[in-house]
């Protein structure tokens, strides 16, 4: 193999060589240039750093102008406050609460401001009282607000609360709105800013004071509505529903205390039976033909305590939004003493009126006393729930006002048993025609009327230590509550009172010259006594201490029944078969035998016509009874009589027979038929 020739490969060493000069030569002139731009960089790196730098603290000093300047306008703020928002709090909050606190919360920073940093500074002293102006109007405005948007309640949405607590179906909530939605949050916004910026606590003053009156003018408007409805139709309607007509009720009236006019119902009631009683001599004035204002008087007193009730405790829940927490307590306590006080001082003008009905030994008014102390009892506990947290003062006003009715009530049970026991026997107060006493009637109906309050009854009477309760509790009597039986509060007591009743009519009885007539005026009040007795849970009372009462009053009515019957025998012994003359048939009758029959006649029919006369003035009221008494009597006379005319109408003892012979039997039949009939 032969090598490359020489030449070629010189050829390529040098331009080998050749390359690696241009190599060597572009390399150092890549480093020349690099150099060279090195040497820029650091000459530019050197002329900017001072340039930025010095940027930088110009920035810097500029942000500190910024903020320099923006503090000197907050700061120079402060010095237009007053004049920005003079004329905002010279023309009030009223309309614009929004807008007004904005301004007031600019002032109270100013104050902040220059009490901090000027105190010195006269700006100080212009905010203030600019701030207590401010202040002094938010305060005007709460007044202004709550008097005119504060309303009484009205006494038919008062009578629409109360009257549901006495229904079983659920009832339609019945809304109080004492203040407008919008209104209600203005004097919230204002109440909280006074406390909180204000430091004022005046405006709670006002709230009670207003709240205050409106609720006593609310309970006051209650009763006075009460009594003008009462007096128009008898009984106060609860109205319609909102958002129905307002002159068409649609509750039921509201429900009325059992007092005075349930006795007089019962009397009532008797009356229809024939028990009706007429006035006669009593100390106990009469429950018939009472004017019905006591029970109005009542009747209104005990929906305003349920209307209290109800008001204060909405009253209490509007305060907790109004008022702060740690003053709640205080402030609700000021608010309802005007009618707390109201109402307590009514009950104690009750309590005092109960008292001299008493000297009057006017039973039927105390009665009012019961059905108002069942009411204070019953709502008692409610009562205590809403005065929580009030003052002893406060809480003790109506347990004082239970006992002062108890110790009344318990006096008047006293003495009306004792006047039971006492009342005099005045012959011109007798009633003349032998009807029910007047003392009867109204000692019936009073211990019927305190069968509804039978538990106020007993606990009164325990409370005061009255009757001692030494015979122990009685033993239960089927369906007839044991309370029932401590009606006085002992069933003895009420057979004391009947028995002190029944020894008074005794008395009362002699007064009557005619013993006839003391029967039947015996007999009308012991069948009083007993219908009345039959007709109620009296019967049922008594009979726990005298098992025989209702057999024992059937006895005496017969016995009266059979004395007065007597009083015929002045008429029937002159034509009784054992009186008569003997004679024989067809023998002519002597004169003393003729003289004899016509003194018989003659008696019979003046004896007939005198007794007619006279009885036919006295009455009988109950119609059975009546009936009773003139059958058997016309019975007796109508047979006695027939067998008299039949023996003598044919015997020749007279020329002129029709002067002796006055009457048929049918007409002596009549004749008694119209006794006990004024009418006839």
């Amino acid at each position: 193999m032969s090598s490359p020739p020489l030449p070629q490969e010189e050829e390529t060493l040098s331009f080998i060589r050749d390359s690696l000069e241009k190599s060597d030569q572009l390399t150092k002139n890549m480093v020349s240039i690099l150099s060279s731009f090195e040497s820029r960089l650091m000459k530019l790196e050197n002329s900017i750093i001072p340039v930025h730098k010095q940027t930088e603290n110009l920035q810097r000093l500029q942000e500190n102008v910024e903020k320099t300047l923006s503090c000197l306008d907050h700061v120079i703020s402060y010095y237009h406050v007053a004049t920005d928002t003079e004329k905002i709090i010279k023309e009030g909050p009223t309309g614009r609460l929004e807008e007004y606190l904005g301004s007031m919360a600019k002032i109270q920073k100013a104050v902040e401001y220059f009490q901090d940093n000027s105190p010195d500074s006269p700006e100080l002293n212009k905010v203030k009282l600019l701030f207590e102006r401010g202040k002094e109007s938010l305060e005007s405005e709460f007044r202004s607000l709550m008097t005119r948007h504060s309303k009484v309640v009205s006494p038919v949405l008062i009578l629409d609360l109360i009257s549901g607590e006495d229904e079983l179906e659920v009832q339609e909530e019945v809304p109080l709105e004492h203040l407008p939605e919008g209104v209600l949050l203005d004097v919230i916004r204002i109440s909280r800013w006074l406390v909180e910026y204000g430091h004022n606590q005046d405006f709670m003053n006002v709230y009670y004071q207003i709240r205050s009156s409106q609720l006593d003018r609310s309970i006051r408007g209650l009763k006075e509505h009460f009594r003008k409805s009462s007096s128009s139709s008898g009984v106060p309607y609860s109205p319609a529903v909102p958002n129905k007509r307002k002159d068409t009720p649609t509750k039921k009236p509201v429900k009325r205390p059992g007092t005075i006019r349930k006795a007089q119902n019962l009397l009532k009631q008797y009356s229809q039976h024939g028990l009706d009683g007429k006035k006669g001599g009593s100390n106990l004035i009469p429950l018939e033909g009472r004017d019905d204002m006591l029970d109005v008087e009542t009747d209104a007193y005990i929906h305003c305590v349920s209307a209290f009730v109800k008001l204060a405790q909405s009253e209490y829940q509007l305060l907790t939004e109004v008022i702060p927490e740690h003053h709640q307590k205080k402030t609700f306590d000021s608010l309802i003493q005007d009618a707390l006080d109201g109402l307590m001082i009514e009950g104690e003008n009750i309590v005092s009126a109960a008292r001299k009905a008493i000297v009057r030994h006017d039973f039927s008014a105390v009665l009012t006393v019961f059905p108002i102390l069942r009411h204070l009892k019953q709502t008692k506990p409610e009562f205590d729930q809403v005065l929580q947290g009030t003052a002893a003062s406060t809480k003790n006003k109506l347990p004082g006002l239970i006992t002062s009715m108890e110790t009344v009530g318990a006096k008047a049970l006293e003495d009306f048993a004792d006047n039971i026991k006492n009342d005099p026997d005045k012959e011109y107060n007798m009633p003349k025609d032998g009807t029910v006493h007047e003392l009867t009637s109204n000692a019936i109906l009073f211990l019927q009327q305190l069968l509804d309050f039978q538990e106020t009854a007993g606990a009164m009477l325990a409370s005061q230590g009255t009757w001692h309760l030494s015979l122990g509790p009685p033993a239960p009597l089927g369906h007839f509550s044991q309370t029932a039986m401590w009606v006085w509060p002992h069933p003895s007591c009420a057979g004391k009172v009947l028995g002190n009743l029944q020894l008074n009519l005794l008395s009362k009885s002699k007064v009557y010259e005619d013993p006839a007539l003391s029967a039947i005026f015996l007999h009308n009040n012991y069948n009083y006594i007993l219908k009345a007795l039959e007709k109620s849970e009296l019967i049922q009372l008594v009979a726990v201490t005298q098992k025989t009462a209702e057999r024992s009053y059937r006895e005496h009515i017969e016995q009266q029944i059979q004395t007065y019957q007597r009083s015929w025998l002045k008429v029937t012994d002159y034509i009784a078969e054992k009186n008569l003359p003997m004679f024989q048939p067809g023998v002519k009758l002597r004169d003393k035998e003729r003289q004899m029959i016509k003194e018989r006649f003659k008696g019979f029919n003046d004896g007939l016509e005198e007794l007619c006369k006279i009885q036919k003035a006295w009455a009988i009221p109950d119609t059975e009874q009546r009936d009773k008494i003139r059958q058997a009597q016309k019975h007796m006379v109508k047979e006695t009589y027939g067998a008299f005319l039949h023996r003598y109408s044919s015997v020749p003892f007279t020329k002129n027979p029709e002067k002796y012979i006055k009457y048929r039997v049918e007409q002596v039949g009549d004749m008694i038929d119209r006794l006990f009939d004024t009418s006839a």
